[in-house]
């Protein structure tokens, strides 16, 4: 196999800094370095989460991604540092802090596995959706466990035959007396079958977004069953399975909010989960830069180290552009969306849809300057290109990003 180069450079090459040996480092370049503009206290947080994800999660994401591991325990250790439920309200666990910090804590995390990060951020979404709309009683039943990551959670709104078109799912609540009975399926869930509690969207009502509820189940419920666990391109250290519902019977008092809130509940965690989703991409980028200017140096062709290629210089530098271009977009979505703006919804659909685009592009460069090498599983570069490119898909496509921004400017 020529493209793999002789096994002296093979051998070479793989006796360079590994990448949790790089991100140990965090040899950042200062125009790229994420800790620009914070403040103290956001730097202090920053390097705590650079620092788990390069010792607890960066010399494990291989093993994971390929032996298909969920890895909750070192979920719990980020839950002891307060990552289980980072924006969830100090007095039922929570760490109380902003959107932007959250975003911060995200991008530092996903340099060490993007994946795992992705559902810790799904988990704080849903953690953040009961604090939010669920009364003292829920908030005080649900959240201390969620925070703790004593219990994970599941976000359940996507089914078979409703993915952009959220508002026409079909999973059933019906009710009688003090519980509601469910019956339907959710598909492509986070978690499903590993996780605790499952946020789920159903409808109560008539048809349209007005006629859709939020109800939380536990594992466990009589009638509550999962489908095979699906093989995906990434995401590989986090389960997805389908969610099925067979006269689950659900107390009334697990609604979260009134009977109809459901969908504006929804669409209010995923603003939150877009940002968080664009913050992961950011990660996932970061990290490529830094594998892509570090193997830049390493390999030599044609008597040079890639370095001296004016050609991949000025890529690299694009690639740089790109990620600080995406994270100030990200952040200023953050910001808008913690002051509760009314551009706040456009804002954090635009940073979802420039973010996770651009991301993606950086990552896969990445992959194109490593050559034959990026292709092996060797290489941390190719694992953060295929995690990373769900997120133009999943908390609401790229294109359903663009049917948000454009209904914002002509509504206006």
């Amino acid at each position: 196999m020529a493209w793999r180069g002789c096994s002296t450079l093979g051998a070479q090459l793989r006796r360079t800094p590994s990448w949790p040996q790089l991100l140990g480092r965090r040899r950042i370049v200062s125009c790229i370095d994420p800790s620009t503009g914070l403040t103290e206290e956001q730097k202090e947080f920053q390097k705590v989460a650079f620092d788990f994800a390069a010792k607890e999660m960066a010399p494990h994401m291989a093993e994971w991604d390929e032996k298909e591991i969920f890895p909750v325990e070192t979920m719990r250790k980020a839950a002891q540092l307060g990552f289980g439920g980072i924006y969830v309200k100090p007095d039922v666990g929570g760490s109380g802090l902003s959107r932007l910090d959250t975003s911060i804590i995200f991008e530092a995390l996903s340099t060490g596995c993007t994946s795992t990060t992705a559902y810790l951020s799904i988990h704080n979404m849903c953690a953040w959706m009961i604090d939010t709309f669920g009364s003292e009683e829920q908030r005080h039943k649900f959240c201390p466990s969620l925070c703790s990551m004593e219990k994970l959670a599941s976000y359940c709104l996507t089914e078979p035959g409703s993915g952009s078109d959220a508002a026409s799912l079909i999973t059933s609540a019906k009710r009688k007396g003090d519980t509601y009975v469910l019956n339907g399926s959710k598909a492509f869930i986070s978690g499903g079958g590993d996780t605790d509690v499952y946020v789920v969207m159903c409808r109560t009502g008539g048809s349209g977004p007005k006629g859709i509820s939020c109800l939380v189940l536990e594992k466990g419920t009589p009638g509550l069953s999962f489908g095979k666990k699906e093989r995906k391109v990434g995401w590989n250290s986090q389960p997805t399975r389908a969610v099925i519902f067979e006269d689950c019977a659900i107390p009334v008092v697990n609604r979260l909010g009134a009977e109809g809130q459901g969908f504006g509940i929804a669409m209010k965690g995923l603003n939150g989960g877009r940002i968080n989703i664009a913050s992961c991409s950011l990660g996932a980028a970061h990290a490529s830069v830094l594998l892509a200017q570090d193997h830049l140096t390493v390999r030599k062709q044609f008597g040079e180290p890639l370095a001296s290629n004016q050609y991949l210089q000025f890529r690299l530098a694009e690639m740089a552009t790109r990620l600080v271009a995406a994270r100030l977009m990200v952040r200023n979505a953050a910001q808008a969306l913690q002051e509760e703006r009314e551009d706040a919804i456009a804002l954090c659909a635009m940073a979802k849809l420039f973010a996770t685009d651009e991301c993606f592009t950086i990552c896969n460069q990445a992959l194109q300057m490593h050559g034959g090498y990026g292709y092996l599983k060797d290489y941390a570069v190719q694992q953060f290109m295929r995690d990373i490119r769900v997120h133009q898909i999943l908390e609401g496509t790229n294109e359903v990003m663009r049917m948000i921004v454009a209904r914002s400017l002509l509504q206006e």
